[in-house]
């Protein structure tokens, strides 16, 4: 069922995009004869909410219908959608439109990260101005500001149990371990290893402390394949070893990391709009001016 809002198009798209919400901008590109609005007019689609209008009728409600299917079939980007009110539409006003579709998957990354350390928050830091969704987990409830719970794309979680943090991560998040506790860095990573659908793996600290994790994983029966798994040190970024061991250098390294291990290769085929519908879409263009 589709929910209105008062909120406009302007703000409702600025929220979508802080927060990674999947959405739909909705742009009516051309009108040919009477139609309830002009090109330009826009509204932005979500699954639960639609924020403005492009005029009402059954023609919007095709357009929402439209833009909903994209979001649930994953096709994100430009998609052209011609309207004949008359006819697809059955409207009285009987004009013509073409819709763009602009389509928003919203977050693609999920990151978790455990711990709230100085590294923890400079790698959240760092991680700001990215399209990812970063889920925060430290079992100190007090180092979580009340500015952290307010940013976007941040939820900030109390870690009350290995098991518990990481049952709640969504598939193909990418994890990485550094709370101020060794004992709970190995309760999370024995968790993590029974989550077989987890993108990656990643442990802070030395060489040794990953040795002796190893060590405990093989003696507790963790084959080496599933031990080959976790990503330890983090931030090696082709195996080079950092010699500035601050907060901020270590997460620079993570990060330059994470996006390495999460960049997708865009294809040199045609992107965007297809041509002949963009060749369609300037010739309705010139009719209409004619």
């Amino acid at each position: 069922m589709t929910k209105p809002s008062s909120e406009t198009w302007h703000a409702a798209l600025h929220q979508c995009q802080r927060s990674g919400v999947p959405h739909v901008l909705a742009t009516q590109v051309t009108s040919a004869g009477s139609t309830p609005r002009e090109p330009g007019a826009r509204m932005v689609i979500t699954q639960g909410t639609v924020y403005d209008t492009l005029g009402g009728g059954t023609f919007e409600w095709q357009t929402i219908h439209a833009a909903r299917e994209f979001l649930q079939q994953g096709r994100d980007g430009f998609h052209l959608e011609a309207f004949t009110l008359g006819g697809r539409s059955g409207q009285c006003c009987g004009g013509f439109v073409n819709v763009l579709l602009e389509v928003f998957l919203g977050a693609e990354v999920n990151i978790a990260i455990f711990g709230a350390g100085h590294v923890g928050r400079e790698i959240v830091n760092l991680s700001a101005p990215l399209p990812w969704q970063i889920h925060w987990f430290d079992s100190r409830a007090s180092v979580f500001s009340e500015q952290d719970q307010q940013q976007p794309r941040l939820n900030c979680y109390t870690l009350n149990s290995a098991q518990e943090g990481t049952l709640a991560l969504p598939s193909a998040c990418h994890a990485l371990v550094l709370t101020h506790n060794h004992d709970e860095d190995y309760a999370l990573i024995t968790a993590l290893l029974q989550r077989y659908d987890v993108a990656s793996i990643g442990l802070i600290g030395s060489e040794s402390k990953w040795a002796s994790f190893k060590g405990r994983l093989q003696r507790e029966g963790y084959p080496a394949k599933e031990i080959e798994r976790v990503r330890s040190p983090i931030g090696c970024v082709h195996n080079a070893k950092l010699s500035n061991k601050t907060p901020y250098a270590i997460a620079l390294t993570v990060v330059t990391e994470l996006l390495l291990l999460t960049d997708k290769p865009t294809s040199l085929e045609t992107r965007g709009l297809e041509p002949n519908a963009l060749r369609a879409l300037i010739d309705d263009t010139k009719t209409t001016q004619s």
